[in-house]
């Protein structure tokens, strides 16, 4: 673990959390996987899917607040542990329900719900811990480590969940998948964090704390500006991209075979980019960031466009670079801006106003495609998708921010 790149892992609580993630990620994303199998098991009806899918989606946003700012209050970790707790019971109950033969659509509808309320405490709990555990000037370092443990994950798990489900069938699968959600809980036993702050007086009400978390997010440009974009650009993305994307290929010669070509091309994308960062600063994040998002557009300008399978491959690579560098500079932006007493409760409010309309798209964009043509509504989306990141540039406190540890960071990553 020598060299600048790799400082955070000498570090033993972010050892413990980064094992912790490589876990969760890895049964994650198996889990998603062997999930739509399963319901295209239980109903050949790609609404099903659908309604599946946003079943998460829905509770993830309507709860993302009081998970932010649960998290402030009464520790990260230990949110974090619970929530894997929860996601991990309605796993292995889906997992039950599958293997009994006796899975309906609703159920399966009513324990992914509950498992998108256990997401909403979680992902405001996990940004927020990453930066207490990072060491002092690498959170560059630490944040590209993390992205590629994800990235890696997106290229291994759906392979590995792809062979589970056919050797054993989805509903192994996801117990796999639940069995993960505890080791990964368990992992994160060893970090201690000291406790949060004590409130005056007694404590303010958790509808005072996200009255206060509201009043930083209305005051500061950059952030409102970029999840109002994100709001448009996840529906379009999850639409045109996601829902959509599959579908055209598998009417097309892009075929199945092509579009898991297309996704490995954008997922090498996001992993090579993520060894870029560890020794590259980034010294414009959500300029350099939103750049890339324009240049993630032209995935879905291409597959709109054309079938060439080579075509695809080299705009889903680059695109994967684009979102990666956004993905970054977004981190860094928040983690260094950002109070740290309530980092957790301001990345709730970006989660809900990015993630308020993924439901949207994923079930608008199928009756759009149906009624105007696939590839026409994945072109549409992508123009959109490019024109949308482009005009949040035109705010100056955008373009213009910083990083506001740039000095720190620079000479780590020069050492």
């Amino acid at each position: 673990m020598k060299g600048p790149a790799l400082a955070p892992l000498r570090d033993r609580r972010f050892r413990w959390y980064f094992a912790s993630r490589a876990v969760d990620l890895l049964g994650d994303i198996m889990g998603s996987v062997a999930l739509a199998f399963a319901v295209l098991e239980v109903s050949s009806s790609p609404s099903a899917l659908g309604i599946v899918l946003a079943a998460h989606s829905i509770p993830m946003v309507m709860f993302v607040l009081l998970g932010g700012v649960l998290a402030d209050r009464f520790g990260r970790t230990a949110i974090i542990q619970l929530s894997n707790l929860t996601a991990g019971t309605t796993a292995i109950a889906i997992a039950a329900l599958i293997l009994s033969g006796h899975a309906q659509v609703w159920q399966l509808a009513a324990l992914t719900a509950v498992n998108g309320v256990a997401a909403a405490a979680n992902q405001p709990a996990l940004a927020g811990l990453l930066p207490q555990l990072a060491p002092e000037g690498a959170l560059q370092q630490a944040n590209a480590l993390n992205g590629l443990l994800r990235n890696i994950s997106l290229v291994i798990a759906p392979a590995a969940a792809g062979a589970l489900v056919v050797g054993l069938g989805p509903g192994w699968a996801i117990a796999i998948n639940g069995a993960t959600y505890f080791v990964s809980a368990a992992l994160l036993l060893p970090i201690k964090l000291p406790a949060p702050a004590a409130r005056k007086g007694g404590g303010d009400s958790i509808v005072k704390d996200l009255r206060t978390g509201w009043g930083f997010f209305r005051r500061t440009t950059w952030l409102w500006v970029i999840v109002l974009g994100f709001g448009a650009l996840n529906a379009l993305s999850s639409g045109g991209f996601s829902t959509l994307g599959p579908a055209h290929a598998k009417a097309s010669e892009i075929g199945v075979h092509g579009w898991a070509l297309i996704l490995s091309a954008g997922a090498a994308g996001l992993v090579t980019t993520s060894v870029v960062l560890l020794r590259v600063p980034l010294r414009r994040p959500l300029l350099y960031g939103m750049l890339g998002c324009a240049v993630y557009a032209g995935q879905m300008i291409a597959l709109g466009s054309t079938t060439e399978l080579w075509v695809l491959m080299v705009a889903a690579f680059v695109g994967g670079a684009g979102i990666e560098i956004f993905g970054l500079g977004w981190e860094l932006a928040m983690q260094e801006h950002v109070p740290p007493d309530m980092l957790s409760r301001v990345y709730s409010y970006d989660m809900l106003g990015s993630f308020v309309a993924i439901p949207v798209g994923q079930l608008a964009f199928g009756p759009l495609g149906a009624h105007f043509g696939l590839q026409h509504m994945i072109l549409a989306a992508g123009v959109a998708y490019c024109a949308i990141s482009l005009l949040t540039l035109t705010s100056r406190s955008v373009r213009s921010m910083t990083r506001a540890t740039v000095t720190s960071t620079t000479s780590v990553t020069a050492s």
